[in-house]
């Protein structure tokens, strides 16, 4: 008897439109944040969104928006008072306390409502499934995390930690398996909570004397050495990597940039013929594909896949991915791709950059390839093409737009093509295969003597095909 599929876990998503976050941005980050946890296997069953002029201390949401959520999660929606002995942490939480109730002011003064506002919500009040997940769409602070499972009884992740797991699933290679075990670490270290209040701590000092190490501590100390650990072996791999790239040094070389699921691996795939892995979600390549264009050129250009970029980055996933974003660094020609079906992909491309800014690509030469022509109509490209001149509007999936796309990166290395007349003896008809390899051949004709081919191709080509015809 084949049991039926279990049902997936239910997630409510929490979303704060905070000061200078328009009505259309917010919208798209939560539109965002549901493929992220459908990417990792969640069900969204609901969201929860609050306007305020920043996130509540210890809690991201007012006291009404808390309770709210905990009618999806069968919560308390409430928080029990903690009173620290630190009398330093004592300080800032009072700070913290008195910094809300400014902010209560200043949303009552600007009209923003911090708390109870019916229209700030997406989702029915009476929910027909609890959710077991509730996911931020805002980076946590480890009392903000502690805070909302206790209002909310349910486990509470934020962007960040949905983004490294994901990023742990699709790692394949070495490589990316190692910057995601160091990405995961760095975040979980700061986040590990003191049991027993500290009371079970390890004998230390001379003779076993004194109170020792507790052991959160202990924890943490074995994380930093399994991070120097990782990061030992990355060095190792990095190293072989950095001579592969030493041999490939000289080759011309492009590399697909842009925001995940742009269709970079899909226009890969056509542009080489290579089977790169290719899926309708978010982060589907993590492992820098390296392959050359085909047809082969001569010499040949390599097209580098990189992994795509997102909003709010984790920082810890920026730093583990620097290497991955060496290709970028090294390639003589950048082309950008956006999906021009997304009413958001001109912040994309702005993410983009401002990533690649940070490692210093963005001084190599560069295209922008708006992808997805084929959802897009006739008026809506038009405009494009006003908006962005030079830019190629085009379907991964067409093969005369996939091969637009490879004739220019061919007068890119080797100038504008030129088409002339070009004719090959039947004794050097072997020849005439390398010709339709290096060239776009447009007419092919036969006579008593020969081949008569009209071809396109850049005169660098052209010149080294007739010298191989007259050797």
């Amino acid at each position: 008897m084949i049991e039926a599929p279990s049902e997936r876990p239910a997630c409510v998503l929490v979303a704060v439109q905070v000061a200078g976050v328009s009505d259309v941005e917010h919208a798209a980050d939560i539109g965002e944040l549901r493929r992220l946890v459908e990417t990792l296997g969640l069900d969204v069953v609901g969201t929860v969104s609050q306007r305020r002029s920043r996130l509540r201390a210890g809690t991201v949401l007012g006291v009404g928006k808390l309770e709210e959520l905990a009618l999806w999660t069968g919560g308390s929606g409430q928080v029990q008072p903690y009173i620290p002995r630190n009398n330093k942490y004592r300080d800032r939480l009072e700070k913290e306390a008195e910094a809300e109730e400014d902010d209560a002011d200043v949303d009552e003064a600007s009209g923003i409502d911090s708390d109870d506002d019916p229209d700030d919500v997406a989702s029915e009040i009476a929910p027909t499934r609890h959710a077991t997940v509730v996911v931020v769409d805002h980076e946590l602070s480890p009392r903000m995390q502690r805070n909302l499972e206790k209002a909310t009884g349910a486990e509470v992740l934020d962007r960040s930690q949905v983004i490294v797991e994901i990023f742990h699933r699709h790692a394949k290679s070495r490589e990316a398996r190692l910057q995601v075990e160091i990405a995961r670490l760095t975040y979980v270290a700061p986040r590990l909570r003191e049991a027993g209040a500290g009371a079970d701590r390890q004998r230390g000092g001379i003779g076993g004397k004194g109170a020792g190490e507790s052991s959160v501590e202990l924890d943490k100390r074995r994380i930093r050495d399994r991070i120097s650990e990782l990061k030992r072996e990355l060095e190792q791999i990095q190293g072989e990597q950095i001579t592969r790239r030493a041999a490939r040094k000289d080759q011309r070389r492009v590399a697909l940039v842009g925001y995940t699921n742009a269709g970079k691996s899909s226009l890969m795939r056509a542009l080489t013929g290579s089977e790169v892995y290719v899926a309708d979600k978010l982060f589907a390549t993590l492992d820098t594909t390296v392959r050359a264009l085909k047809p082969e050129t001569d010499p040949r250009v390599l097209v580098s896949d990189t992994v795509g970029f997102i909003k709010k980055l984790p920082h810890q996933l920026v730093a583990s991915f620097r290497s991955t974003l060496d290709e970028a660094l090294e390639a003589s020609l950048l082309l950008f791709l956006a999906d021009a079906s997304d009413p958001t992909f001109r912040d994309q491309l702005a993410v983009t950059r401002h990533v690649l800014g940070e490692i210093g690509a963005n001084e190599a030469s560069s295209r922008v390839i708006l992808n997805k022509r084929d959802r897009l109509t006739p008026e809506e490209i038009a405009a494009l093409e006003l908006e962005f001149p030079g830019c190629m509007i085009v379907s991964a999936k067409n093969p005369d737009d996939v091969a637009r796309v490879r004739e220019e990166i061919i007068v890119f290395f080797d100038g504008p093509l030129v088409e002339v007349d070009l004719f090959v003896p039947y004794a050097r008809h072997a020849l005439v295969q390398r010709v339709y390899e290096s060239t776009t051949v447009l007419g092919e004709t036969h006579d008593d003597v020969g081949t008569h081919l009209k071809i396109r191709a850049p005169a660098s080509t052209v010149d080294r095909l007739r010298a191989r015809l007259e050797g």
